[in-house]
């Protein structure tokens, strides 16, 4: 598959009348987004508010960000077998506004959504600081539960995210990055002398609020399969997950994933990317055997010579992670493992929950454990009332002067599995 994708740089985002990107300026009518959001009769209220990097403006609880992206010269749509019809994406042309993103704002569990700083310490550990944020901040009916408000919320984002990218469809791209992976005879024919290497992709699927789409199809009842990068790329891995915000994968990450950007990267250079092959963490040990009995089957199938694999969440899924590394090198395929690490404020905990000798090459993105000080900001966009609660804080972890003190975790993107984040360690 050969996609070819086309950056749209937006350098500012303004509410008006009007929809349209002009001079690298995304106008919006919040009315029409608003309309858009209220479709769904399980929402009782939207509004939309704007988060500029620098601004002392924190976003909390945030669900997910996606970025506004379309296709140009396909019938089909982004986010196929969602909210556009059933068609294969990887291909063909794309458009994808660069530097702003949909974020979703709402307490659907409370416990695990995530803060987003847009200034100060909390800023340097999340790379949604860095990006214009439109956020949608949307209460639910009265008594709806929290998987229906979920899938609200999640269906409202991904709608506004296809209304705002199909601004970019006529617009000429800053720059247009070309993508391509072969039928597999024909890619290991191309660079022969390279060694083969694989992306093994874990995926969220606990169930409980703990979800990943794949296609529209809940990923945790799939058995491990091959796609092309470029599909994934192209809008066809979704977030619904409320899990731990540190290191949950949100849409926007699912998109804009930096192993896939890297190894394509390094493509016909250094190494001959065959492919990327997904597979679920889940709750049942006998689940956990068949994913991984077939996971590295498939990475011996393809002929690799490496993988990399990266995990999202911690805890139960550290043993889908072991597992996963364990069997593929005991196929003579050398592994590397990206995770994030829970090891106690003073850094003295074992790392994961699951080891393995043979998990000797590890790349972490720091320890979510640390402890962090958010100083109070002057805009609060969504509520503060959980922050005692969440994942990461702790009884008076919110004071009445609006300081947070919180453990990395509650920080959305700050320990990220895929390596979308500024923090890792190094061992001796």
């Amino acid at each position: 598959m050969k996609l070819e994708l086309g950056k749209i740089n937006i350098n500012q985002v303004v509410i008006g009348t009007e929809s349209k990107i002009v001079d690298g300026t995304l106008h919006i009518c919040d009315q029409d987004i608003i309309s858009i959001v209220l479709e769904d009769d399980r929402i009782a209220s939207c509004h939309v508010e704007i988060a500029n990097p620098g601004d002392k403006t924190r976003i909390t609880p945030v669900k997910d960000v996606i970025e506004p992206r379309c296709k140009v010269d396909s019938k089909g749509g982004i986010f196929p077998g969602v909210i556009n019809k059933m068609d294969t994406v990887g291909s063909g042309r794309t458009h994808a506004l660069k530097g702003c993103g949909i974020m979703t704002v709402g307490k659907i569990v409370g416990f695990q959504e995530g803060i987003v700083d847009m200034s100060g310490p909390g800023a340097e550990k999340t790379p949604f600081s860095k990006i214009i944020n439109i956020c949608l901040v949307v209460e639910p009916k009265e008594g709806l539960e929290p998987h229906s408000y979920e899938q609200a919320v999640r269906f409202a984002g991904l709608r506004v995210a296809d209304y705002v990218g199909k601004l970019g469809h006529d617009v000429e791209p800053d720059e247009v990055m070309t993508y391509e992976t072969k039928p597999l005879l024909e890619q290991i024919a191309e660079y022969p002398e390279l060694p083969k290497v694989g992306y093994v992709y874990m995926l969220q699927t606990q169930g409980l609020l703990h979800d990943t789409y794949v296609y529209g199809a809940d990923a945790k009842h799939i058995i491990p399969t091959i796609l092309y990068p470029t599909e994934i790329m192209d809008g066809a891995i979704l977030s619904g997950n409320c899990v731990s915000a540190c290191d949950k994968n949100t849409t926007y990450h699912h998109l804009n994933n930096p192993v896939i950007e890297e190894l394509y990267a390094k493509h016909g250079k250094e190494i001959n990317f065959m492919g990327v092959i997904i597979t679920n963490e889940t709750v049942y040990l006998a689940d956990k055997e068949r994913s991984s009995d077939w996971t590295s089957k498939l990475a011996e199938y393809l002929g690799l010579d490496g993988v990399i694999i990266t995990q999202e969440g911690f805890g139960n899924p550290d043993t889908d992670l072991i597992m996963n590394c364990k069997k593929i090198e005991q196929k003579d395929i050398k592994t590397v493992i990206v995770t994030d690490e829970y090891a106690g404020r003073d850094g003295a905990s074992q790392s994961l929950a699951d080891a393995d000798k043979l998990a000797d090459a590890c790349v972490t993105g720091g320890n979510a454990n640390e402890v962090i000080e958010l100083p109070a900001m002057d805009k609060l966009i969504g509520q503060l009332d959980y922050v005692d609660v969440i994942a990461g804080g702790f009884d008076g972890s919110l004071r009445e002067d609006g300081t947070i003190e919180v453990e990395i975790q509650a920080i959305t993107g700050a320990t990220n599995e895929l390596g979308f984040n500024h923090m890792s360690a190094k061992g001796n």
